[in-house]
């Protein structure tokens, strides 16, 4: 399972021309299943995210949440994350995980954030999506569970 989380001022997802989706402040997660992955990948990776202290104090450091700041946490789904382009110029998608192993490891990883007090929004498992974001810093990292 692979991560790609995003320190955001704000962040909405679109699909056909319609906005389905809005944060403000907090972090965009786009999310990858791959085929080995289980429920507890998920669990573990949706406390890392909650928890991971990417926000600055008063004092200009990391060391907040965005639990602990009150941000929300805006969940796309993007199975090309499980893409490997290690061999010639098309990515393979061997690794990624079938749509419906890979709907229940999303939903399940946000349900785990909501159970932890963060509000969750999500974008439309499987369909072409807009996704704008405004980065704030830029702050980026990248979560693997395997």
């Amino acid at each position: 399972m692979k991560l790609v989380v995003q320190r955001v001022t704000s962040a909405a997802v679109s699909v056909d021309g319609v906005e389905i989706s809005r944060i403000s402040k907090g972090l965009l997660v786009l999310f990858g299943a791959e085929k080995e992955d289980r429920d507890e990948f998920a669990d573990f990776l949706a406390e890392k995210t909650v928890g991971l202290r990417i926000f600055n104090d008063a004092d200009g450091k990391m060391n907040l949440s965005c639990k602990d700041v009150g941000g929300e946490i805006l969940a796309v789904s993007q199975f090309t994350l499980a893409g490997d382009c290690a061999k010639g110029r098309r990515p393979g998608f061997d690794r990624a995980a079938s749509p419906e192993v890979a709907i229940k490891l999303y939903q399940r990883f946000m349900d785990a954030i909501a159970a932890a007090g963060t509000i969750v929004r999500q974008g439309r498992f499987g369909a072409h999506m807009a996704v704008s974001i405004e980065n704030d810093g830029p702050v980026t990292f990248i979560l693997e569970k395997r």
